[in-house]
């Protein structure tokens, strides 16, 4: 090779160097942002399915009329629902001291009128919202986060006769 020839590859690798940092940081950015785009929302499918689980769990325990000793039957409800989501509603910065983000309600099924009884053939629905995962990478440049809030209800059951529901 010659001296001219070693000369130019030398000044071409000068040239070059600070390209292949500038290159990397053009790549990893747009990298990362889909990459925690892919966990957060991943990790709303996730808490979604969690939610939605805890809430059929408290409802076939209401349904049943159970309790927890010492707890009315609402508050039963909500521990139970608290149990199945897997401790995500168990801080109170989520969902405050009173576990707002459990709401329990009942409906009269041939009004479909909301009533505060939980008597036999009512319908029991259990609402978990207001939880919002706080998103890694903001999307559509929102800082509010994901809101995950899932619903669900059922019919419940009959008594045996003489015995009344427990206390709300």
């Amino acid at each position: 090779m010659s001296e001219a020839c070693k000369n130019s590859t030398v000044r071409r690798r000068a040239n070059q160097a600070g390209h292949a940092m500038l290159e990397g940081a053009l790549v990893i950015i747009p990298f990362l942002a889909i990459f925690f785009a892919i966990f957060d929302f991943g990790m709303v499918i996730f808490l979604k399915n969690t939610f939605q689980n805890a809430a059929r769990e408290g409802v076939r325990y209401a349904v049943t009329y159970q309790t927890v000793s010492g707890m009315g039957q609402d508050a039963s409800i909500k521990s139970v629902v608290k149990t199945n989501a897997m401790g995500f509603l168990n801080s109170t910065a989520t969902c405050g001291a009173n576990n707002d983000c459990i709401a329990i309600n009942y409906y009269n099924p041939t009004t479909l009128a909301a009533t505060t009884a939980n008597a036999p053939g009512n319908i029991v629905e259990i609402v978990i919202s207001g939880y919002t995962w706080g998103v890694m990478a903001p999307v559509m440049r929102s800082g509010t986060g994901i809101p995950v809030r899932v619903t669900a209800s059922d019919r419940m059951e009959s008594l045996p006769g003489g015995v009344s529901p427990p206390a709300r």
